[in-house]
């Protein structure tokens, strides 16, 4: 019996089905519509149909955080691999695993100007840490499996595929096949580093703890945790690292990054010894918590830091972050190290703060209160996706936070508008649990066609709408330096209707006490997507600046 001979974009599909593969989205093209057609023949993947390449890569990259997986996204030639771009750089500084594959025109094209084509691999390489061209059905095999394994190597990011029409039509080699996936060996700490980790630790008065999104990555919650009882120190997290130890736990100081003046910060600034683990200096500038670049830092990740005047690392340990914790748990119990860790007023001030603003029935409503009735509504492993914006910085402060990658914060480009996207992959990641998007209405309007992919695959998704008329973190920034603002303010639609054009369910509050009801029907609903437009009185952004400005914490 004759072998039935596979092309190129079979063949393809076949090792995106080794690699576990559930989901591809994007938008097909002239140039992809084999791949496309191969991935609909396939009983394993699922493509998701977008209305915009950015939104495919935003769904992608959420959907890799998530899940540890890289999502994919695809796109034809020129415009659409473009559309492309922004979702993949975000995920690359994010350090999120995700793989983009777009078309290209044919082999016998590239040499010249021509329809469409333009230098993509060139474009990519920037924001990406492997980005080639598949000249050959035969190369397929290992430069998808190259693709994937370094999306998921020891600093996780984006990678990148060009595949030319002709080659894409192509057959494939009956012989070629998906390659093994070989396991991934786990680096240990050396017993030198972590005697030294010992030694710096024993020396300090006051060391503290910063926990990154490489926490989150390695799945080291929970000796981050141990580590701090052990020693009785505070642990503050990055934005994008919120959860990695509960907001209720007594060592949870809320996060940092934000600016220098924050709660947090006060606590950074009596210690002389910062233990950073999987921190990486995409999530902020170190000078926020080392102004003067005199702390002693142990920096705990698998790879080495970039060089930074106010992240001078006193020891590196590159090795994986769990066998690096235990073996430093283990030796500071033979040591019986303990610190008398004086019980600060950050929590208290930051729930001064929500209680405060739970108690105002204001309209437009304080962003204080938005926050705490949200986190009044969502069960603890809901998820909550948070824009870029004004929205954020009042979200990543108060918002509290229980699990691990239970609020997801962009800190890393800090791209705007990858929420509401977002949200699908999120879902499509975690099916059975509660999915929320809370923006700002400029970015709700950047990706808002979305909501038809949404509908359009009967997924049950919230977005809250912050409504101010006003790319409103623009506006609190000139406020600060010029004293005055420019070219920020902007009108809206009606966005029930507009919600309703789309099939959505829209709200709007108009008393304050309307939003908790109104969220938690949305929430308990089950079904559809549902759209909650919150006016919201930013004044409170300067009113925080000039708090901030006048406070000093004694711990």
């Amino acid at each position: 019996m004759a072998t039935i001979s596979k092309n190129t974009a079979q063949l393809l599909v076949d090792c995106l089905e080794n690699e576990g593969v559930k989901f591809v989205f994007g938008i097909p093209g002239e140039e992809n519509i084999h791949l496309v057609d191969a991935i609909n023949q396939s009983t394993k993947i699922k493509f998701i149909l977008t209305r915009h390449e950015q939104g495919a890569s935003f769904m992608a990259s959420v959907y890799g955080r998530l899940t540890g997986n890289p999502g994919v996204c695809v796109a034809t030639l020129g415009p659409g691999a473009i559309n492309l771009l922004l979702g993949v750089a975000d995920a690359e500084t994010n350090s999120t695993p995700l793989v983009a594959i777009s078309a290209q025109g044919g082999l016998d094209r590239l040499h010249k100007e021509s329809h469409q084509v333009i230098d993509l691999v060139s474009m990519f390489k920037p924001v990406t840490q492997y980005a080639r061209m598949v000249l050959t059905a035969r190369a397929v095999p290992e430069m998808v499996r190259k693709a994937f394994s370094i999306s998921k190597r020891d600093k996780p990011g984006a990678t990148y595929l060009s595949i030319p029409q002709d080659v894409e039509m192509a057959p494939a080699d009956p012989e070629s096949k998906p390659l093994p996936i070989a396991p991934i060996s786990v680096t240990q700490p050396t017993a030198s580093d972590i005697d030294r980790a010992v030694k710096l630790i024993a020396a300090a008065k006051n060391p503290i703890i910063l926990a990154g999104d490489g926490v989150t990555w390695k799945h080291a919650e929970q000796y981050v945790q141990q580590l701090s009882e052990l020693l009785n120190i505070p642990v503050a997290t990055t934005f994008m690292s919120k959860g990695v130890l509960s907001d209720r736990h007594k060592n949870a100081l809320g996060v940092v990054g934000f600016m220098r003046k924050d709660y947090e910060n006060f606590a950074f600034e009596e210690s002389d010894l910062i233990i950073a683990i999987g921190f990486s200096i995409q999530q902020f500038d170190p000078k926020k918590i080392n102004p003067a670049g005199d702390k002693k830092i142990i920096h705990i990740n698998m790879f080495r830091q970039d060089t930074d005047s106010h992240y001078d690392v006193t020891l590196n340990i590159i090795a994986n972050i769990r066998p690096s914790l235990a073996a430093l748990i283990t030796a500071l119990q033979e040591q019986d190290i303990h610190f008398e860790h004086r019980k600060p007023l950050i929590r208290e001030m930051i729930q001064k703060e929500l209680t405060t603003g739970a108690a105002s029935d204001a309209i437009p409503m304080l962003p204080q209160k938005i926050v705490h009735d949200t986190r009044e509504v969502l069960a603890d492993d809901d998820i909550v996706l948070v824009d870029t914006g004004a929205v954020k910085m009042w979200m990543a402060r108060l918002y509290q936070t229980y699990l691990p990658n239970t609020c997801l914060i962009d800190n890393g480009l800090s791209t705007m508008a990858w929420t509401l996207p977002g949200a699908l992959g999120a879902k499509l990641a975690y099916p059975d649990r509660t999915v929320v998007a809370v923006m700002g209405d400029g970015s709700f309007m950047m990706n808002s066609q979305e909501i038809e992919t949404a509908i359009r695959e009967k997924l049950h998704l919230v977005f809250v709408i912050w409504e101010d008329a006003s790319y409103g973190l623009i506006k609190w920034k000139m406020d600060m330096e010029l004293q005055h603002h420019d070219e920020v303010d902007f009108g809206n639609p009606d966005f029930v209707k507009y919600a309703e054009s789309f099939g959505a369910v829209g709200y709007r509050v108009e008393k304050a006490a309307d939003f908790q009801t109104m969220l938690r029907q949305a929430v308990t609903a089950k079904t559809g997507v549902h759209i909650i437009t919150v006016p919201v009185d930013y004044r409170e952004n300067l009113k925080l600046i000039k708090k901030l400005g006048n406070t000093t914490i004694r711990l």
